[in-house]
């Protein structure tokens, strides 16, 4: 049998069940958005509650870097990692607040924080802190996940 740590990066796949759980979580935000464009009457909650799914998910990834560190780091590099994994929260609680203002100005925001998270989990990843498919899984639920959120923010506005 092969060793995964020896294999190189582009050979290791993700998971089956990360890859469907992870796809499968860009269901809300499309079903949502589906919805609003089927009939512009409807789906303006549901785009709310995709744009809050979204912020949750964003600071699911803080707790992901969380445990990710916690595990394998100890000291000034734990703490540092610890605070860098709160990030995200707070991020997905200044859309919330922003939300108020402006529906699209709180989706930008989370968009933001979902492609500013790439850098983080590629830290990870250079550290070894993280599986070596991790990216592979990452880079497009990240990006999707951005760009339905925009999306969603845009359409709520109208």
């Amino acid at each position: 049998m092969t060793d995964p740590v020896a294999m190189p990066v582009a050979t290791v796949r993700p998971p089956v069940a990360a890859l469907l759980l992870g796809y499968a979580g860009l269901l809300p935000p499309m079903v949502a958005i589906a919805i609003r464009v089927v009939d512009p009457s409807k789906g303006g909650m549901m785009l709310a509650l995709s744009l809050f799914y979204a912020a949750l998910i964003l600071s699911f990834l803080g707790g992901m870097w969380w445990g990710a560190a916690a595990s394998r780091v100890t000291g000034a590099a734990l703490t540092l990692w610890l605070a860098v994994a709160v990030v995200p929260t707070l991020v997905a609680l200044a859309a919330g607040a922003v939300l108020f203002a402006s529906v699209v100005s709180a989706a930008a925001v989370v968009a933001a924080g979902l492609l500013g998270s790439l850098l983080v989990d590629m830290a990870l990843v250079r550290a070894g802190h993280v599986p070596a498919w991790w990216m592979k899984l990452r880079v497009p639920l990240s990006v999707g996940l951005a760009a339905l959120t925009l999306l969603a923010g845009l359409l709520a506005q109208r």
